[in-house]
């Protein structure tokens, strides 16, 4: 056996560089976290009681633009809102009501610009034509009822 044992040994070198390939486990950690938080915020912006609203909204700013007479735009205005509501809360719920308890149920889900006479005049507007000039505040109980307001 030769007594210089070391310089039998191979060079020294350094290992190989790791590869970027397979990411450590963290690095997939995170990437099903993102995916996860991603389709998380599509469910939320997507889901349908959401929509419903943005479209009332939209439908809601395209009447208010619209250079209509007073009683058309009451009419208008009751009937976006009765279709809002039956989508919304149901046909069992909404379809029965009428008049002043109609007005109330807006005023108790959000519409807090309809109560007392300013609802009143808006039916009478949209059924008997009189017109009163009051279509700030039917156009702000009729934003709160969409958005929920209460």
């Amino acid at each position: 056996m030769k007594a210089d044992w070391l310089a039998q040994l191979a060079p020294a070198h350094a290992p190989p560089p790791p590869g970027w390939w397979p990411p450590a486990p963290g690095w997939w950690g995170l990437a099903l976290l993102v995916l996860l938080a991603l389709a998380a915020l599509l469910y939320w912006f997507n889901r349908p009681p959401r929509r419903l609203r943005r479209a009332a909204l939209r439908q809601l700013a395209r009447l208010e633009k619209a250079g209509v007479a007073d009683a058309q735009f009451a009419r208008l205005l009751q009937d976006l809102l009765r279709r809002y509501a039956v989508a919304h809360f149901g046909r069992e719920t909404v379809a029965r009501l009428a008049g002043r308890a109609w007005i109330d149920f807006v005023v108790a889900h959000g519409g807090a610009d309809w109560a007392g006479r300013h609802g009143e005049s808006l039916l009478r507007a949209a059924y008997a034509g009189t017109v009163s000039g009051e279509r700030g505040r039917w156009l702000a109980g009729a934003r709160g009822f969409i958005k929920g307001r209460a």
